[in-house]
């Protein structure tokens, strides 16, 4: 079992993906064969489109993010430009590991209208249709929202409507990557600093699916409990990161790595569970030079080699 979740999480679907992989230096991703040493660690950099603020086509903004020194970016789906997406990775070599559904916040699986519960099953599967043909491997989802309902009318409308997407996950191969956001819902959001992954695990768990796991932001709960607990719990769930900081001292989010999260414990979590793949940058955008900072936070954060 936790072989075949590490197999998926490590890029199912990309054979770009695979090919960096090939390039990494060799290091074992058997149970058992884990070492807390030096890097480098298989991780590959990532960031989301809309940080890219630089003038010009998706090809001028891919050789921008590579130039920064990150090795894949995610889009925004629906509404991705297939056509001109291809050009822009036959031109850069950069790779497209996955999109964000982009519709996701307002659409919600989790809505008391069947309706709106439709769209947004149509909206993911146009994502996941959309990620594939451009060569990505995961669709970041959040899965609905507290204030439609109770806890439990959230947790079983999200879940039936997203299950009806799991027979097209299998036949393209594609992970629904579900993230844990601020969305008041699987954690208590006036509630201490102590809470557990709990329930994020038996969510992922009631899928009993290998399509359906987390893109867990590693800086999204700090101020509700301890990532470093958090990745232990998840375990084998986790087929993708998120990035960004968060002070709990000043109580806002932050630069990563300007922050007062406790990195060292995150890395040695990372490495607890075997995690090699792709990290995503989730922070505030900018030109080259800005992408460029961002990238060399992340490698001070997860002790990699810079790209």
């Amino acid at each position: 079992m936790q072989r075949e979740y590490l197999s998926r999480r490590a890029f199912v679907g990309s054979a770009s993906a695979l090919a960096l992989l090939a390039a990494a230096p060799q290091r074992a991703v058997l149970a058992g064969e884990v070492s807390h040493s030096s890097p480098p660690r298989r991780m590959f950099k990532t960031l989301k489109i809309g940080m890219v603020r630089v003038e010009g086509d998706l090809t001028t903004k891919f050789k921008a993010a590579k130039r920064a020194g990150f090795d894949g970016i995610e889009l925004n789906s629906p509404g991705i430009d297939v056509e001109a997406t291809k050009a822009a990775i036959a031109e850069t070599g950069l790779v497209v590991d996955g999109s964000v559904c982009s519709t996701h916040w307002n659409i919600r699986h989790s809505s008391p209208d069947a309706a709106v519960r439709a769209q947004a099953l149509a909206d993911l599967q146009t994502a996941l249709r959309e990620t594939h043909a451009v060569g990505g491997h995961t669709v970041l989802l959040v899965v609905g929202k507290g204030e439609d309902g109770t806890e439990e009318e959230v947790w079983q409308r999200s879940i039936a409507n997203i299950r009806q997407a799991l027979p097209l996950c299998g036949e393209l191969g594609m992970t629904i990557a579900i993230e844990n956001v601020w969305n008041q819902f699987l954690y208590t959001h006036d509630g201490p600093d102590d809470q557990t992954a709990d329930k994020f695990v038996k969510y992922v768990d009631e899928f009993d699916s290998p399509w359906v796991g987390m893109q867990f932001d590693i800086g999204n709960h700090w101020k509700y409990g301890d990532p470093a607990s958090w990745i232990r719990q998840l375990g084998r769930r986790v087929v993708k990161l998120d990035i960004k900081g968060f002070s709990r001292a000043e109580q806002k989010f932050a630069d990563i790595t300007e922050d007062d999260l406790p990195w060292a414990e995150v890395r040695k979590a990372l490495d607890d569970i075997n995690f090699h793949g792709w990290v995503a940058a989730e922070v505030g955008g900018g030109d080259e030079e800005r992408l460029g900072k961002i990238a060399k936070q992340i490698d001070n954060a997860l002790n990699l080699s810079p790209g």
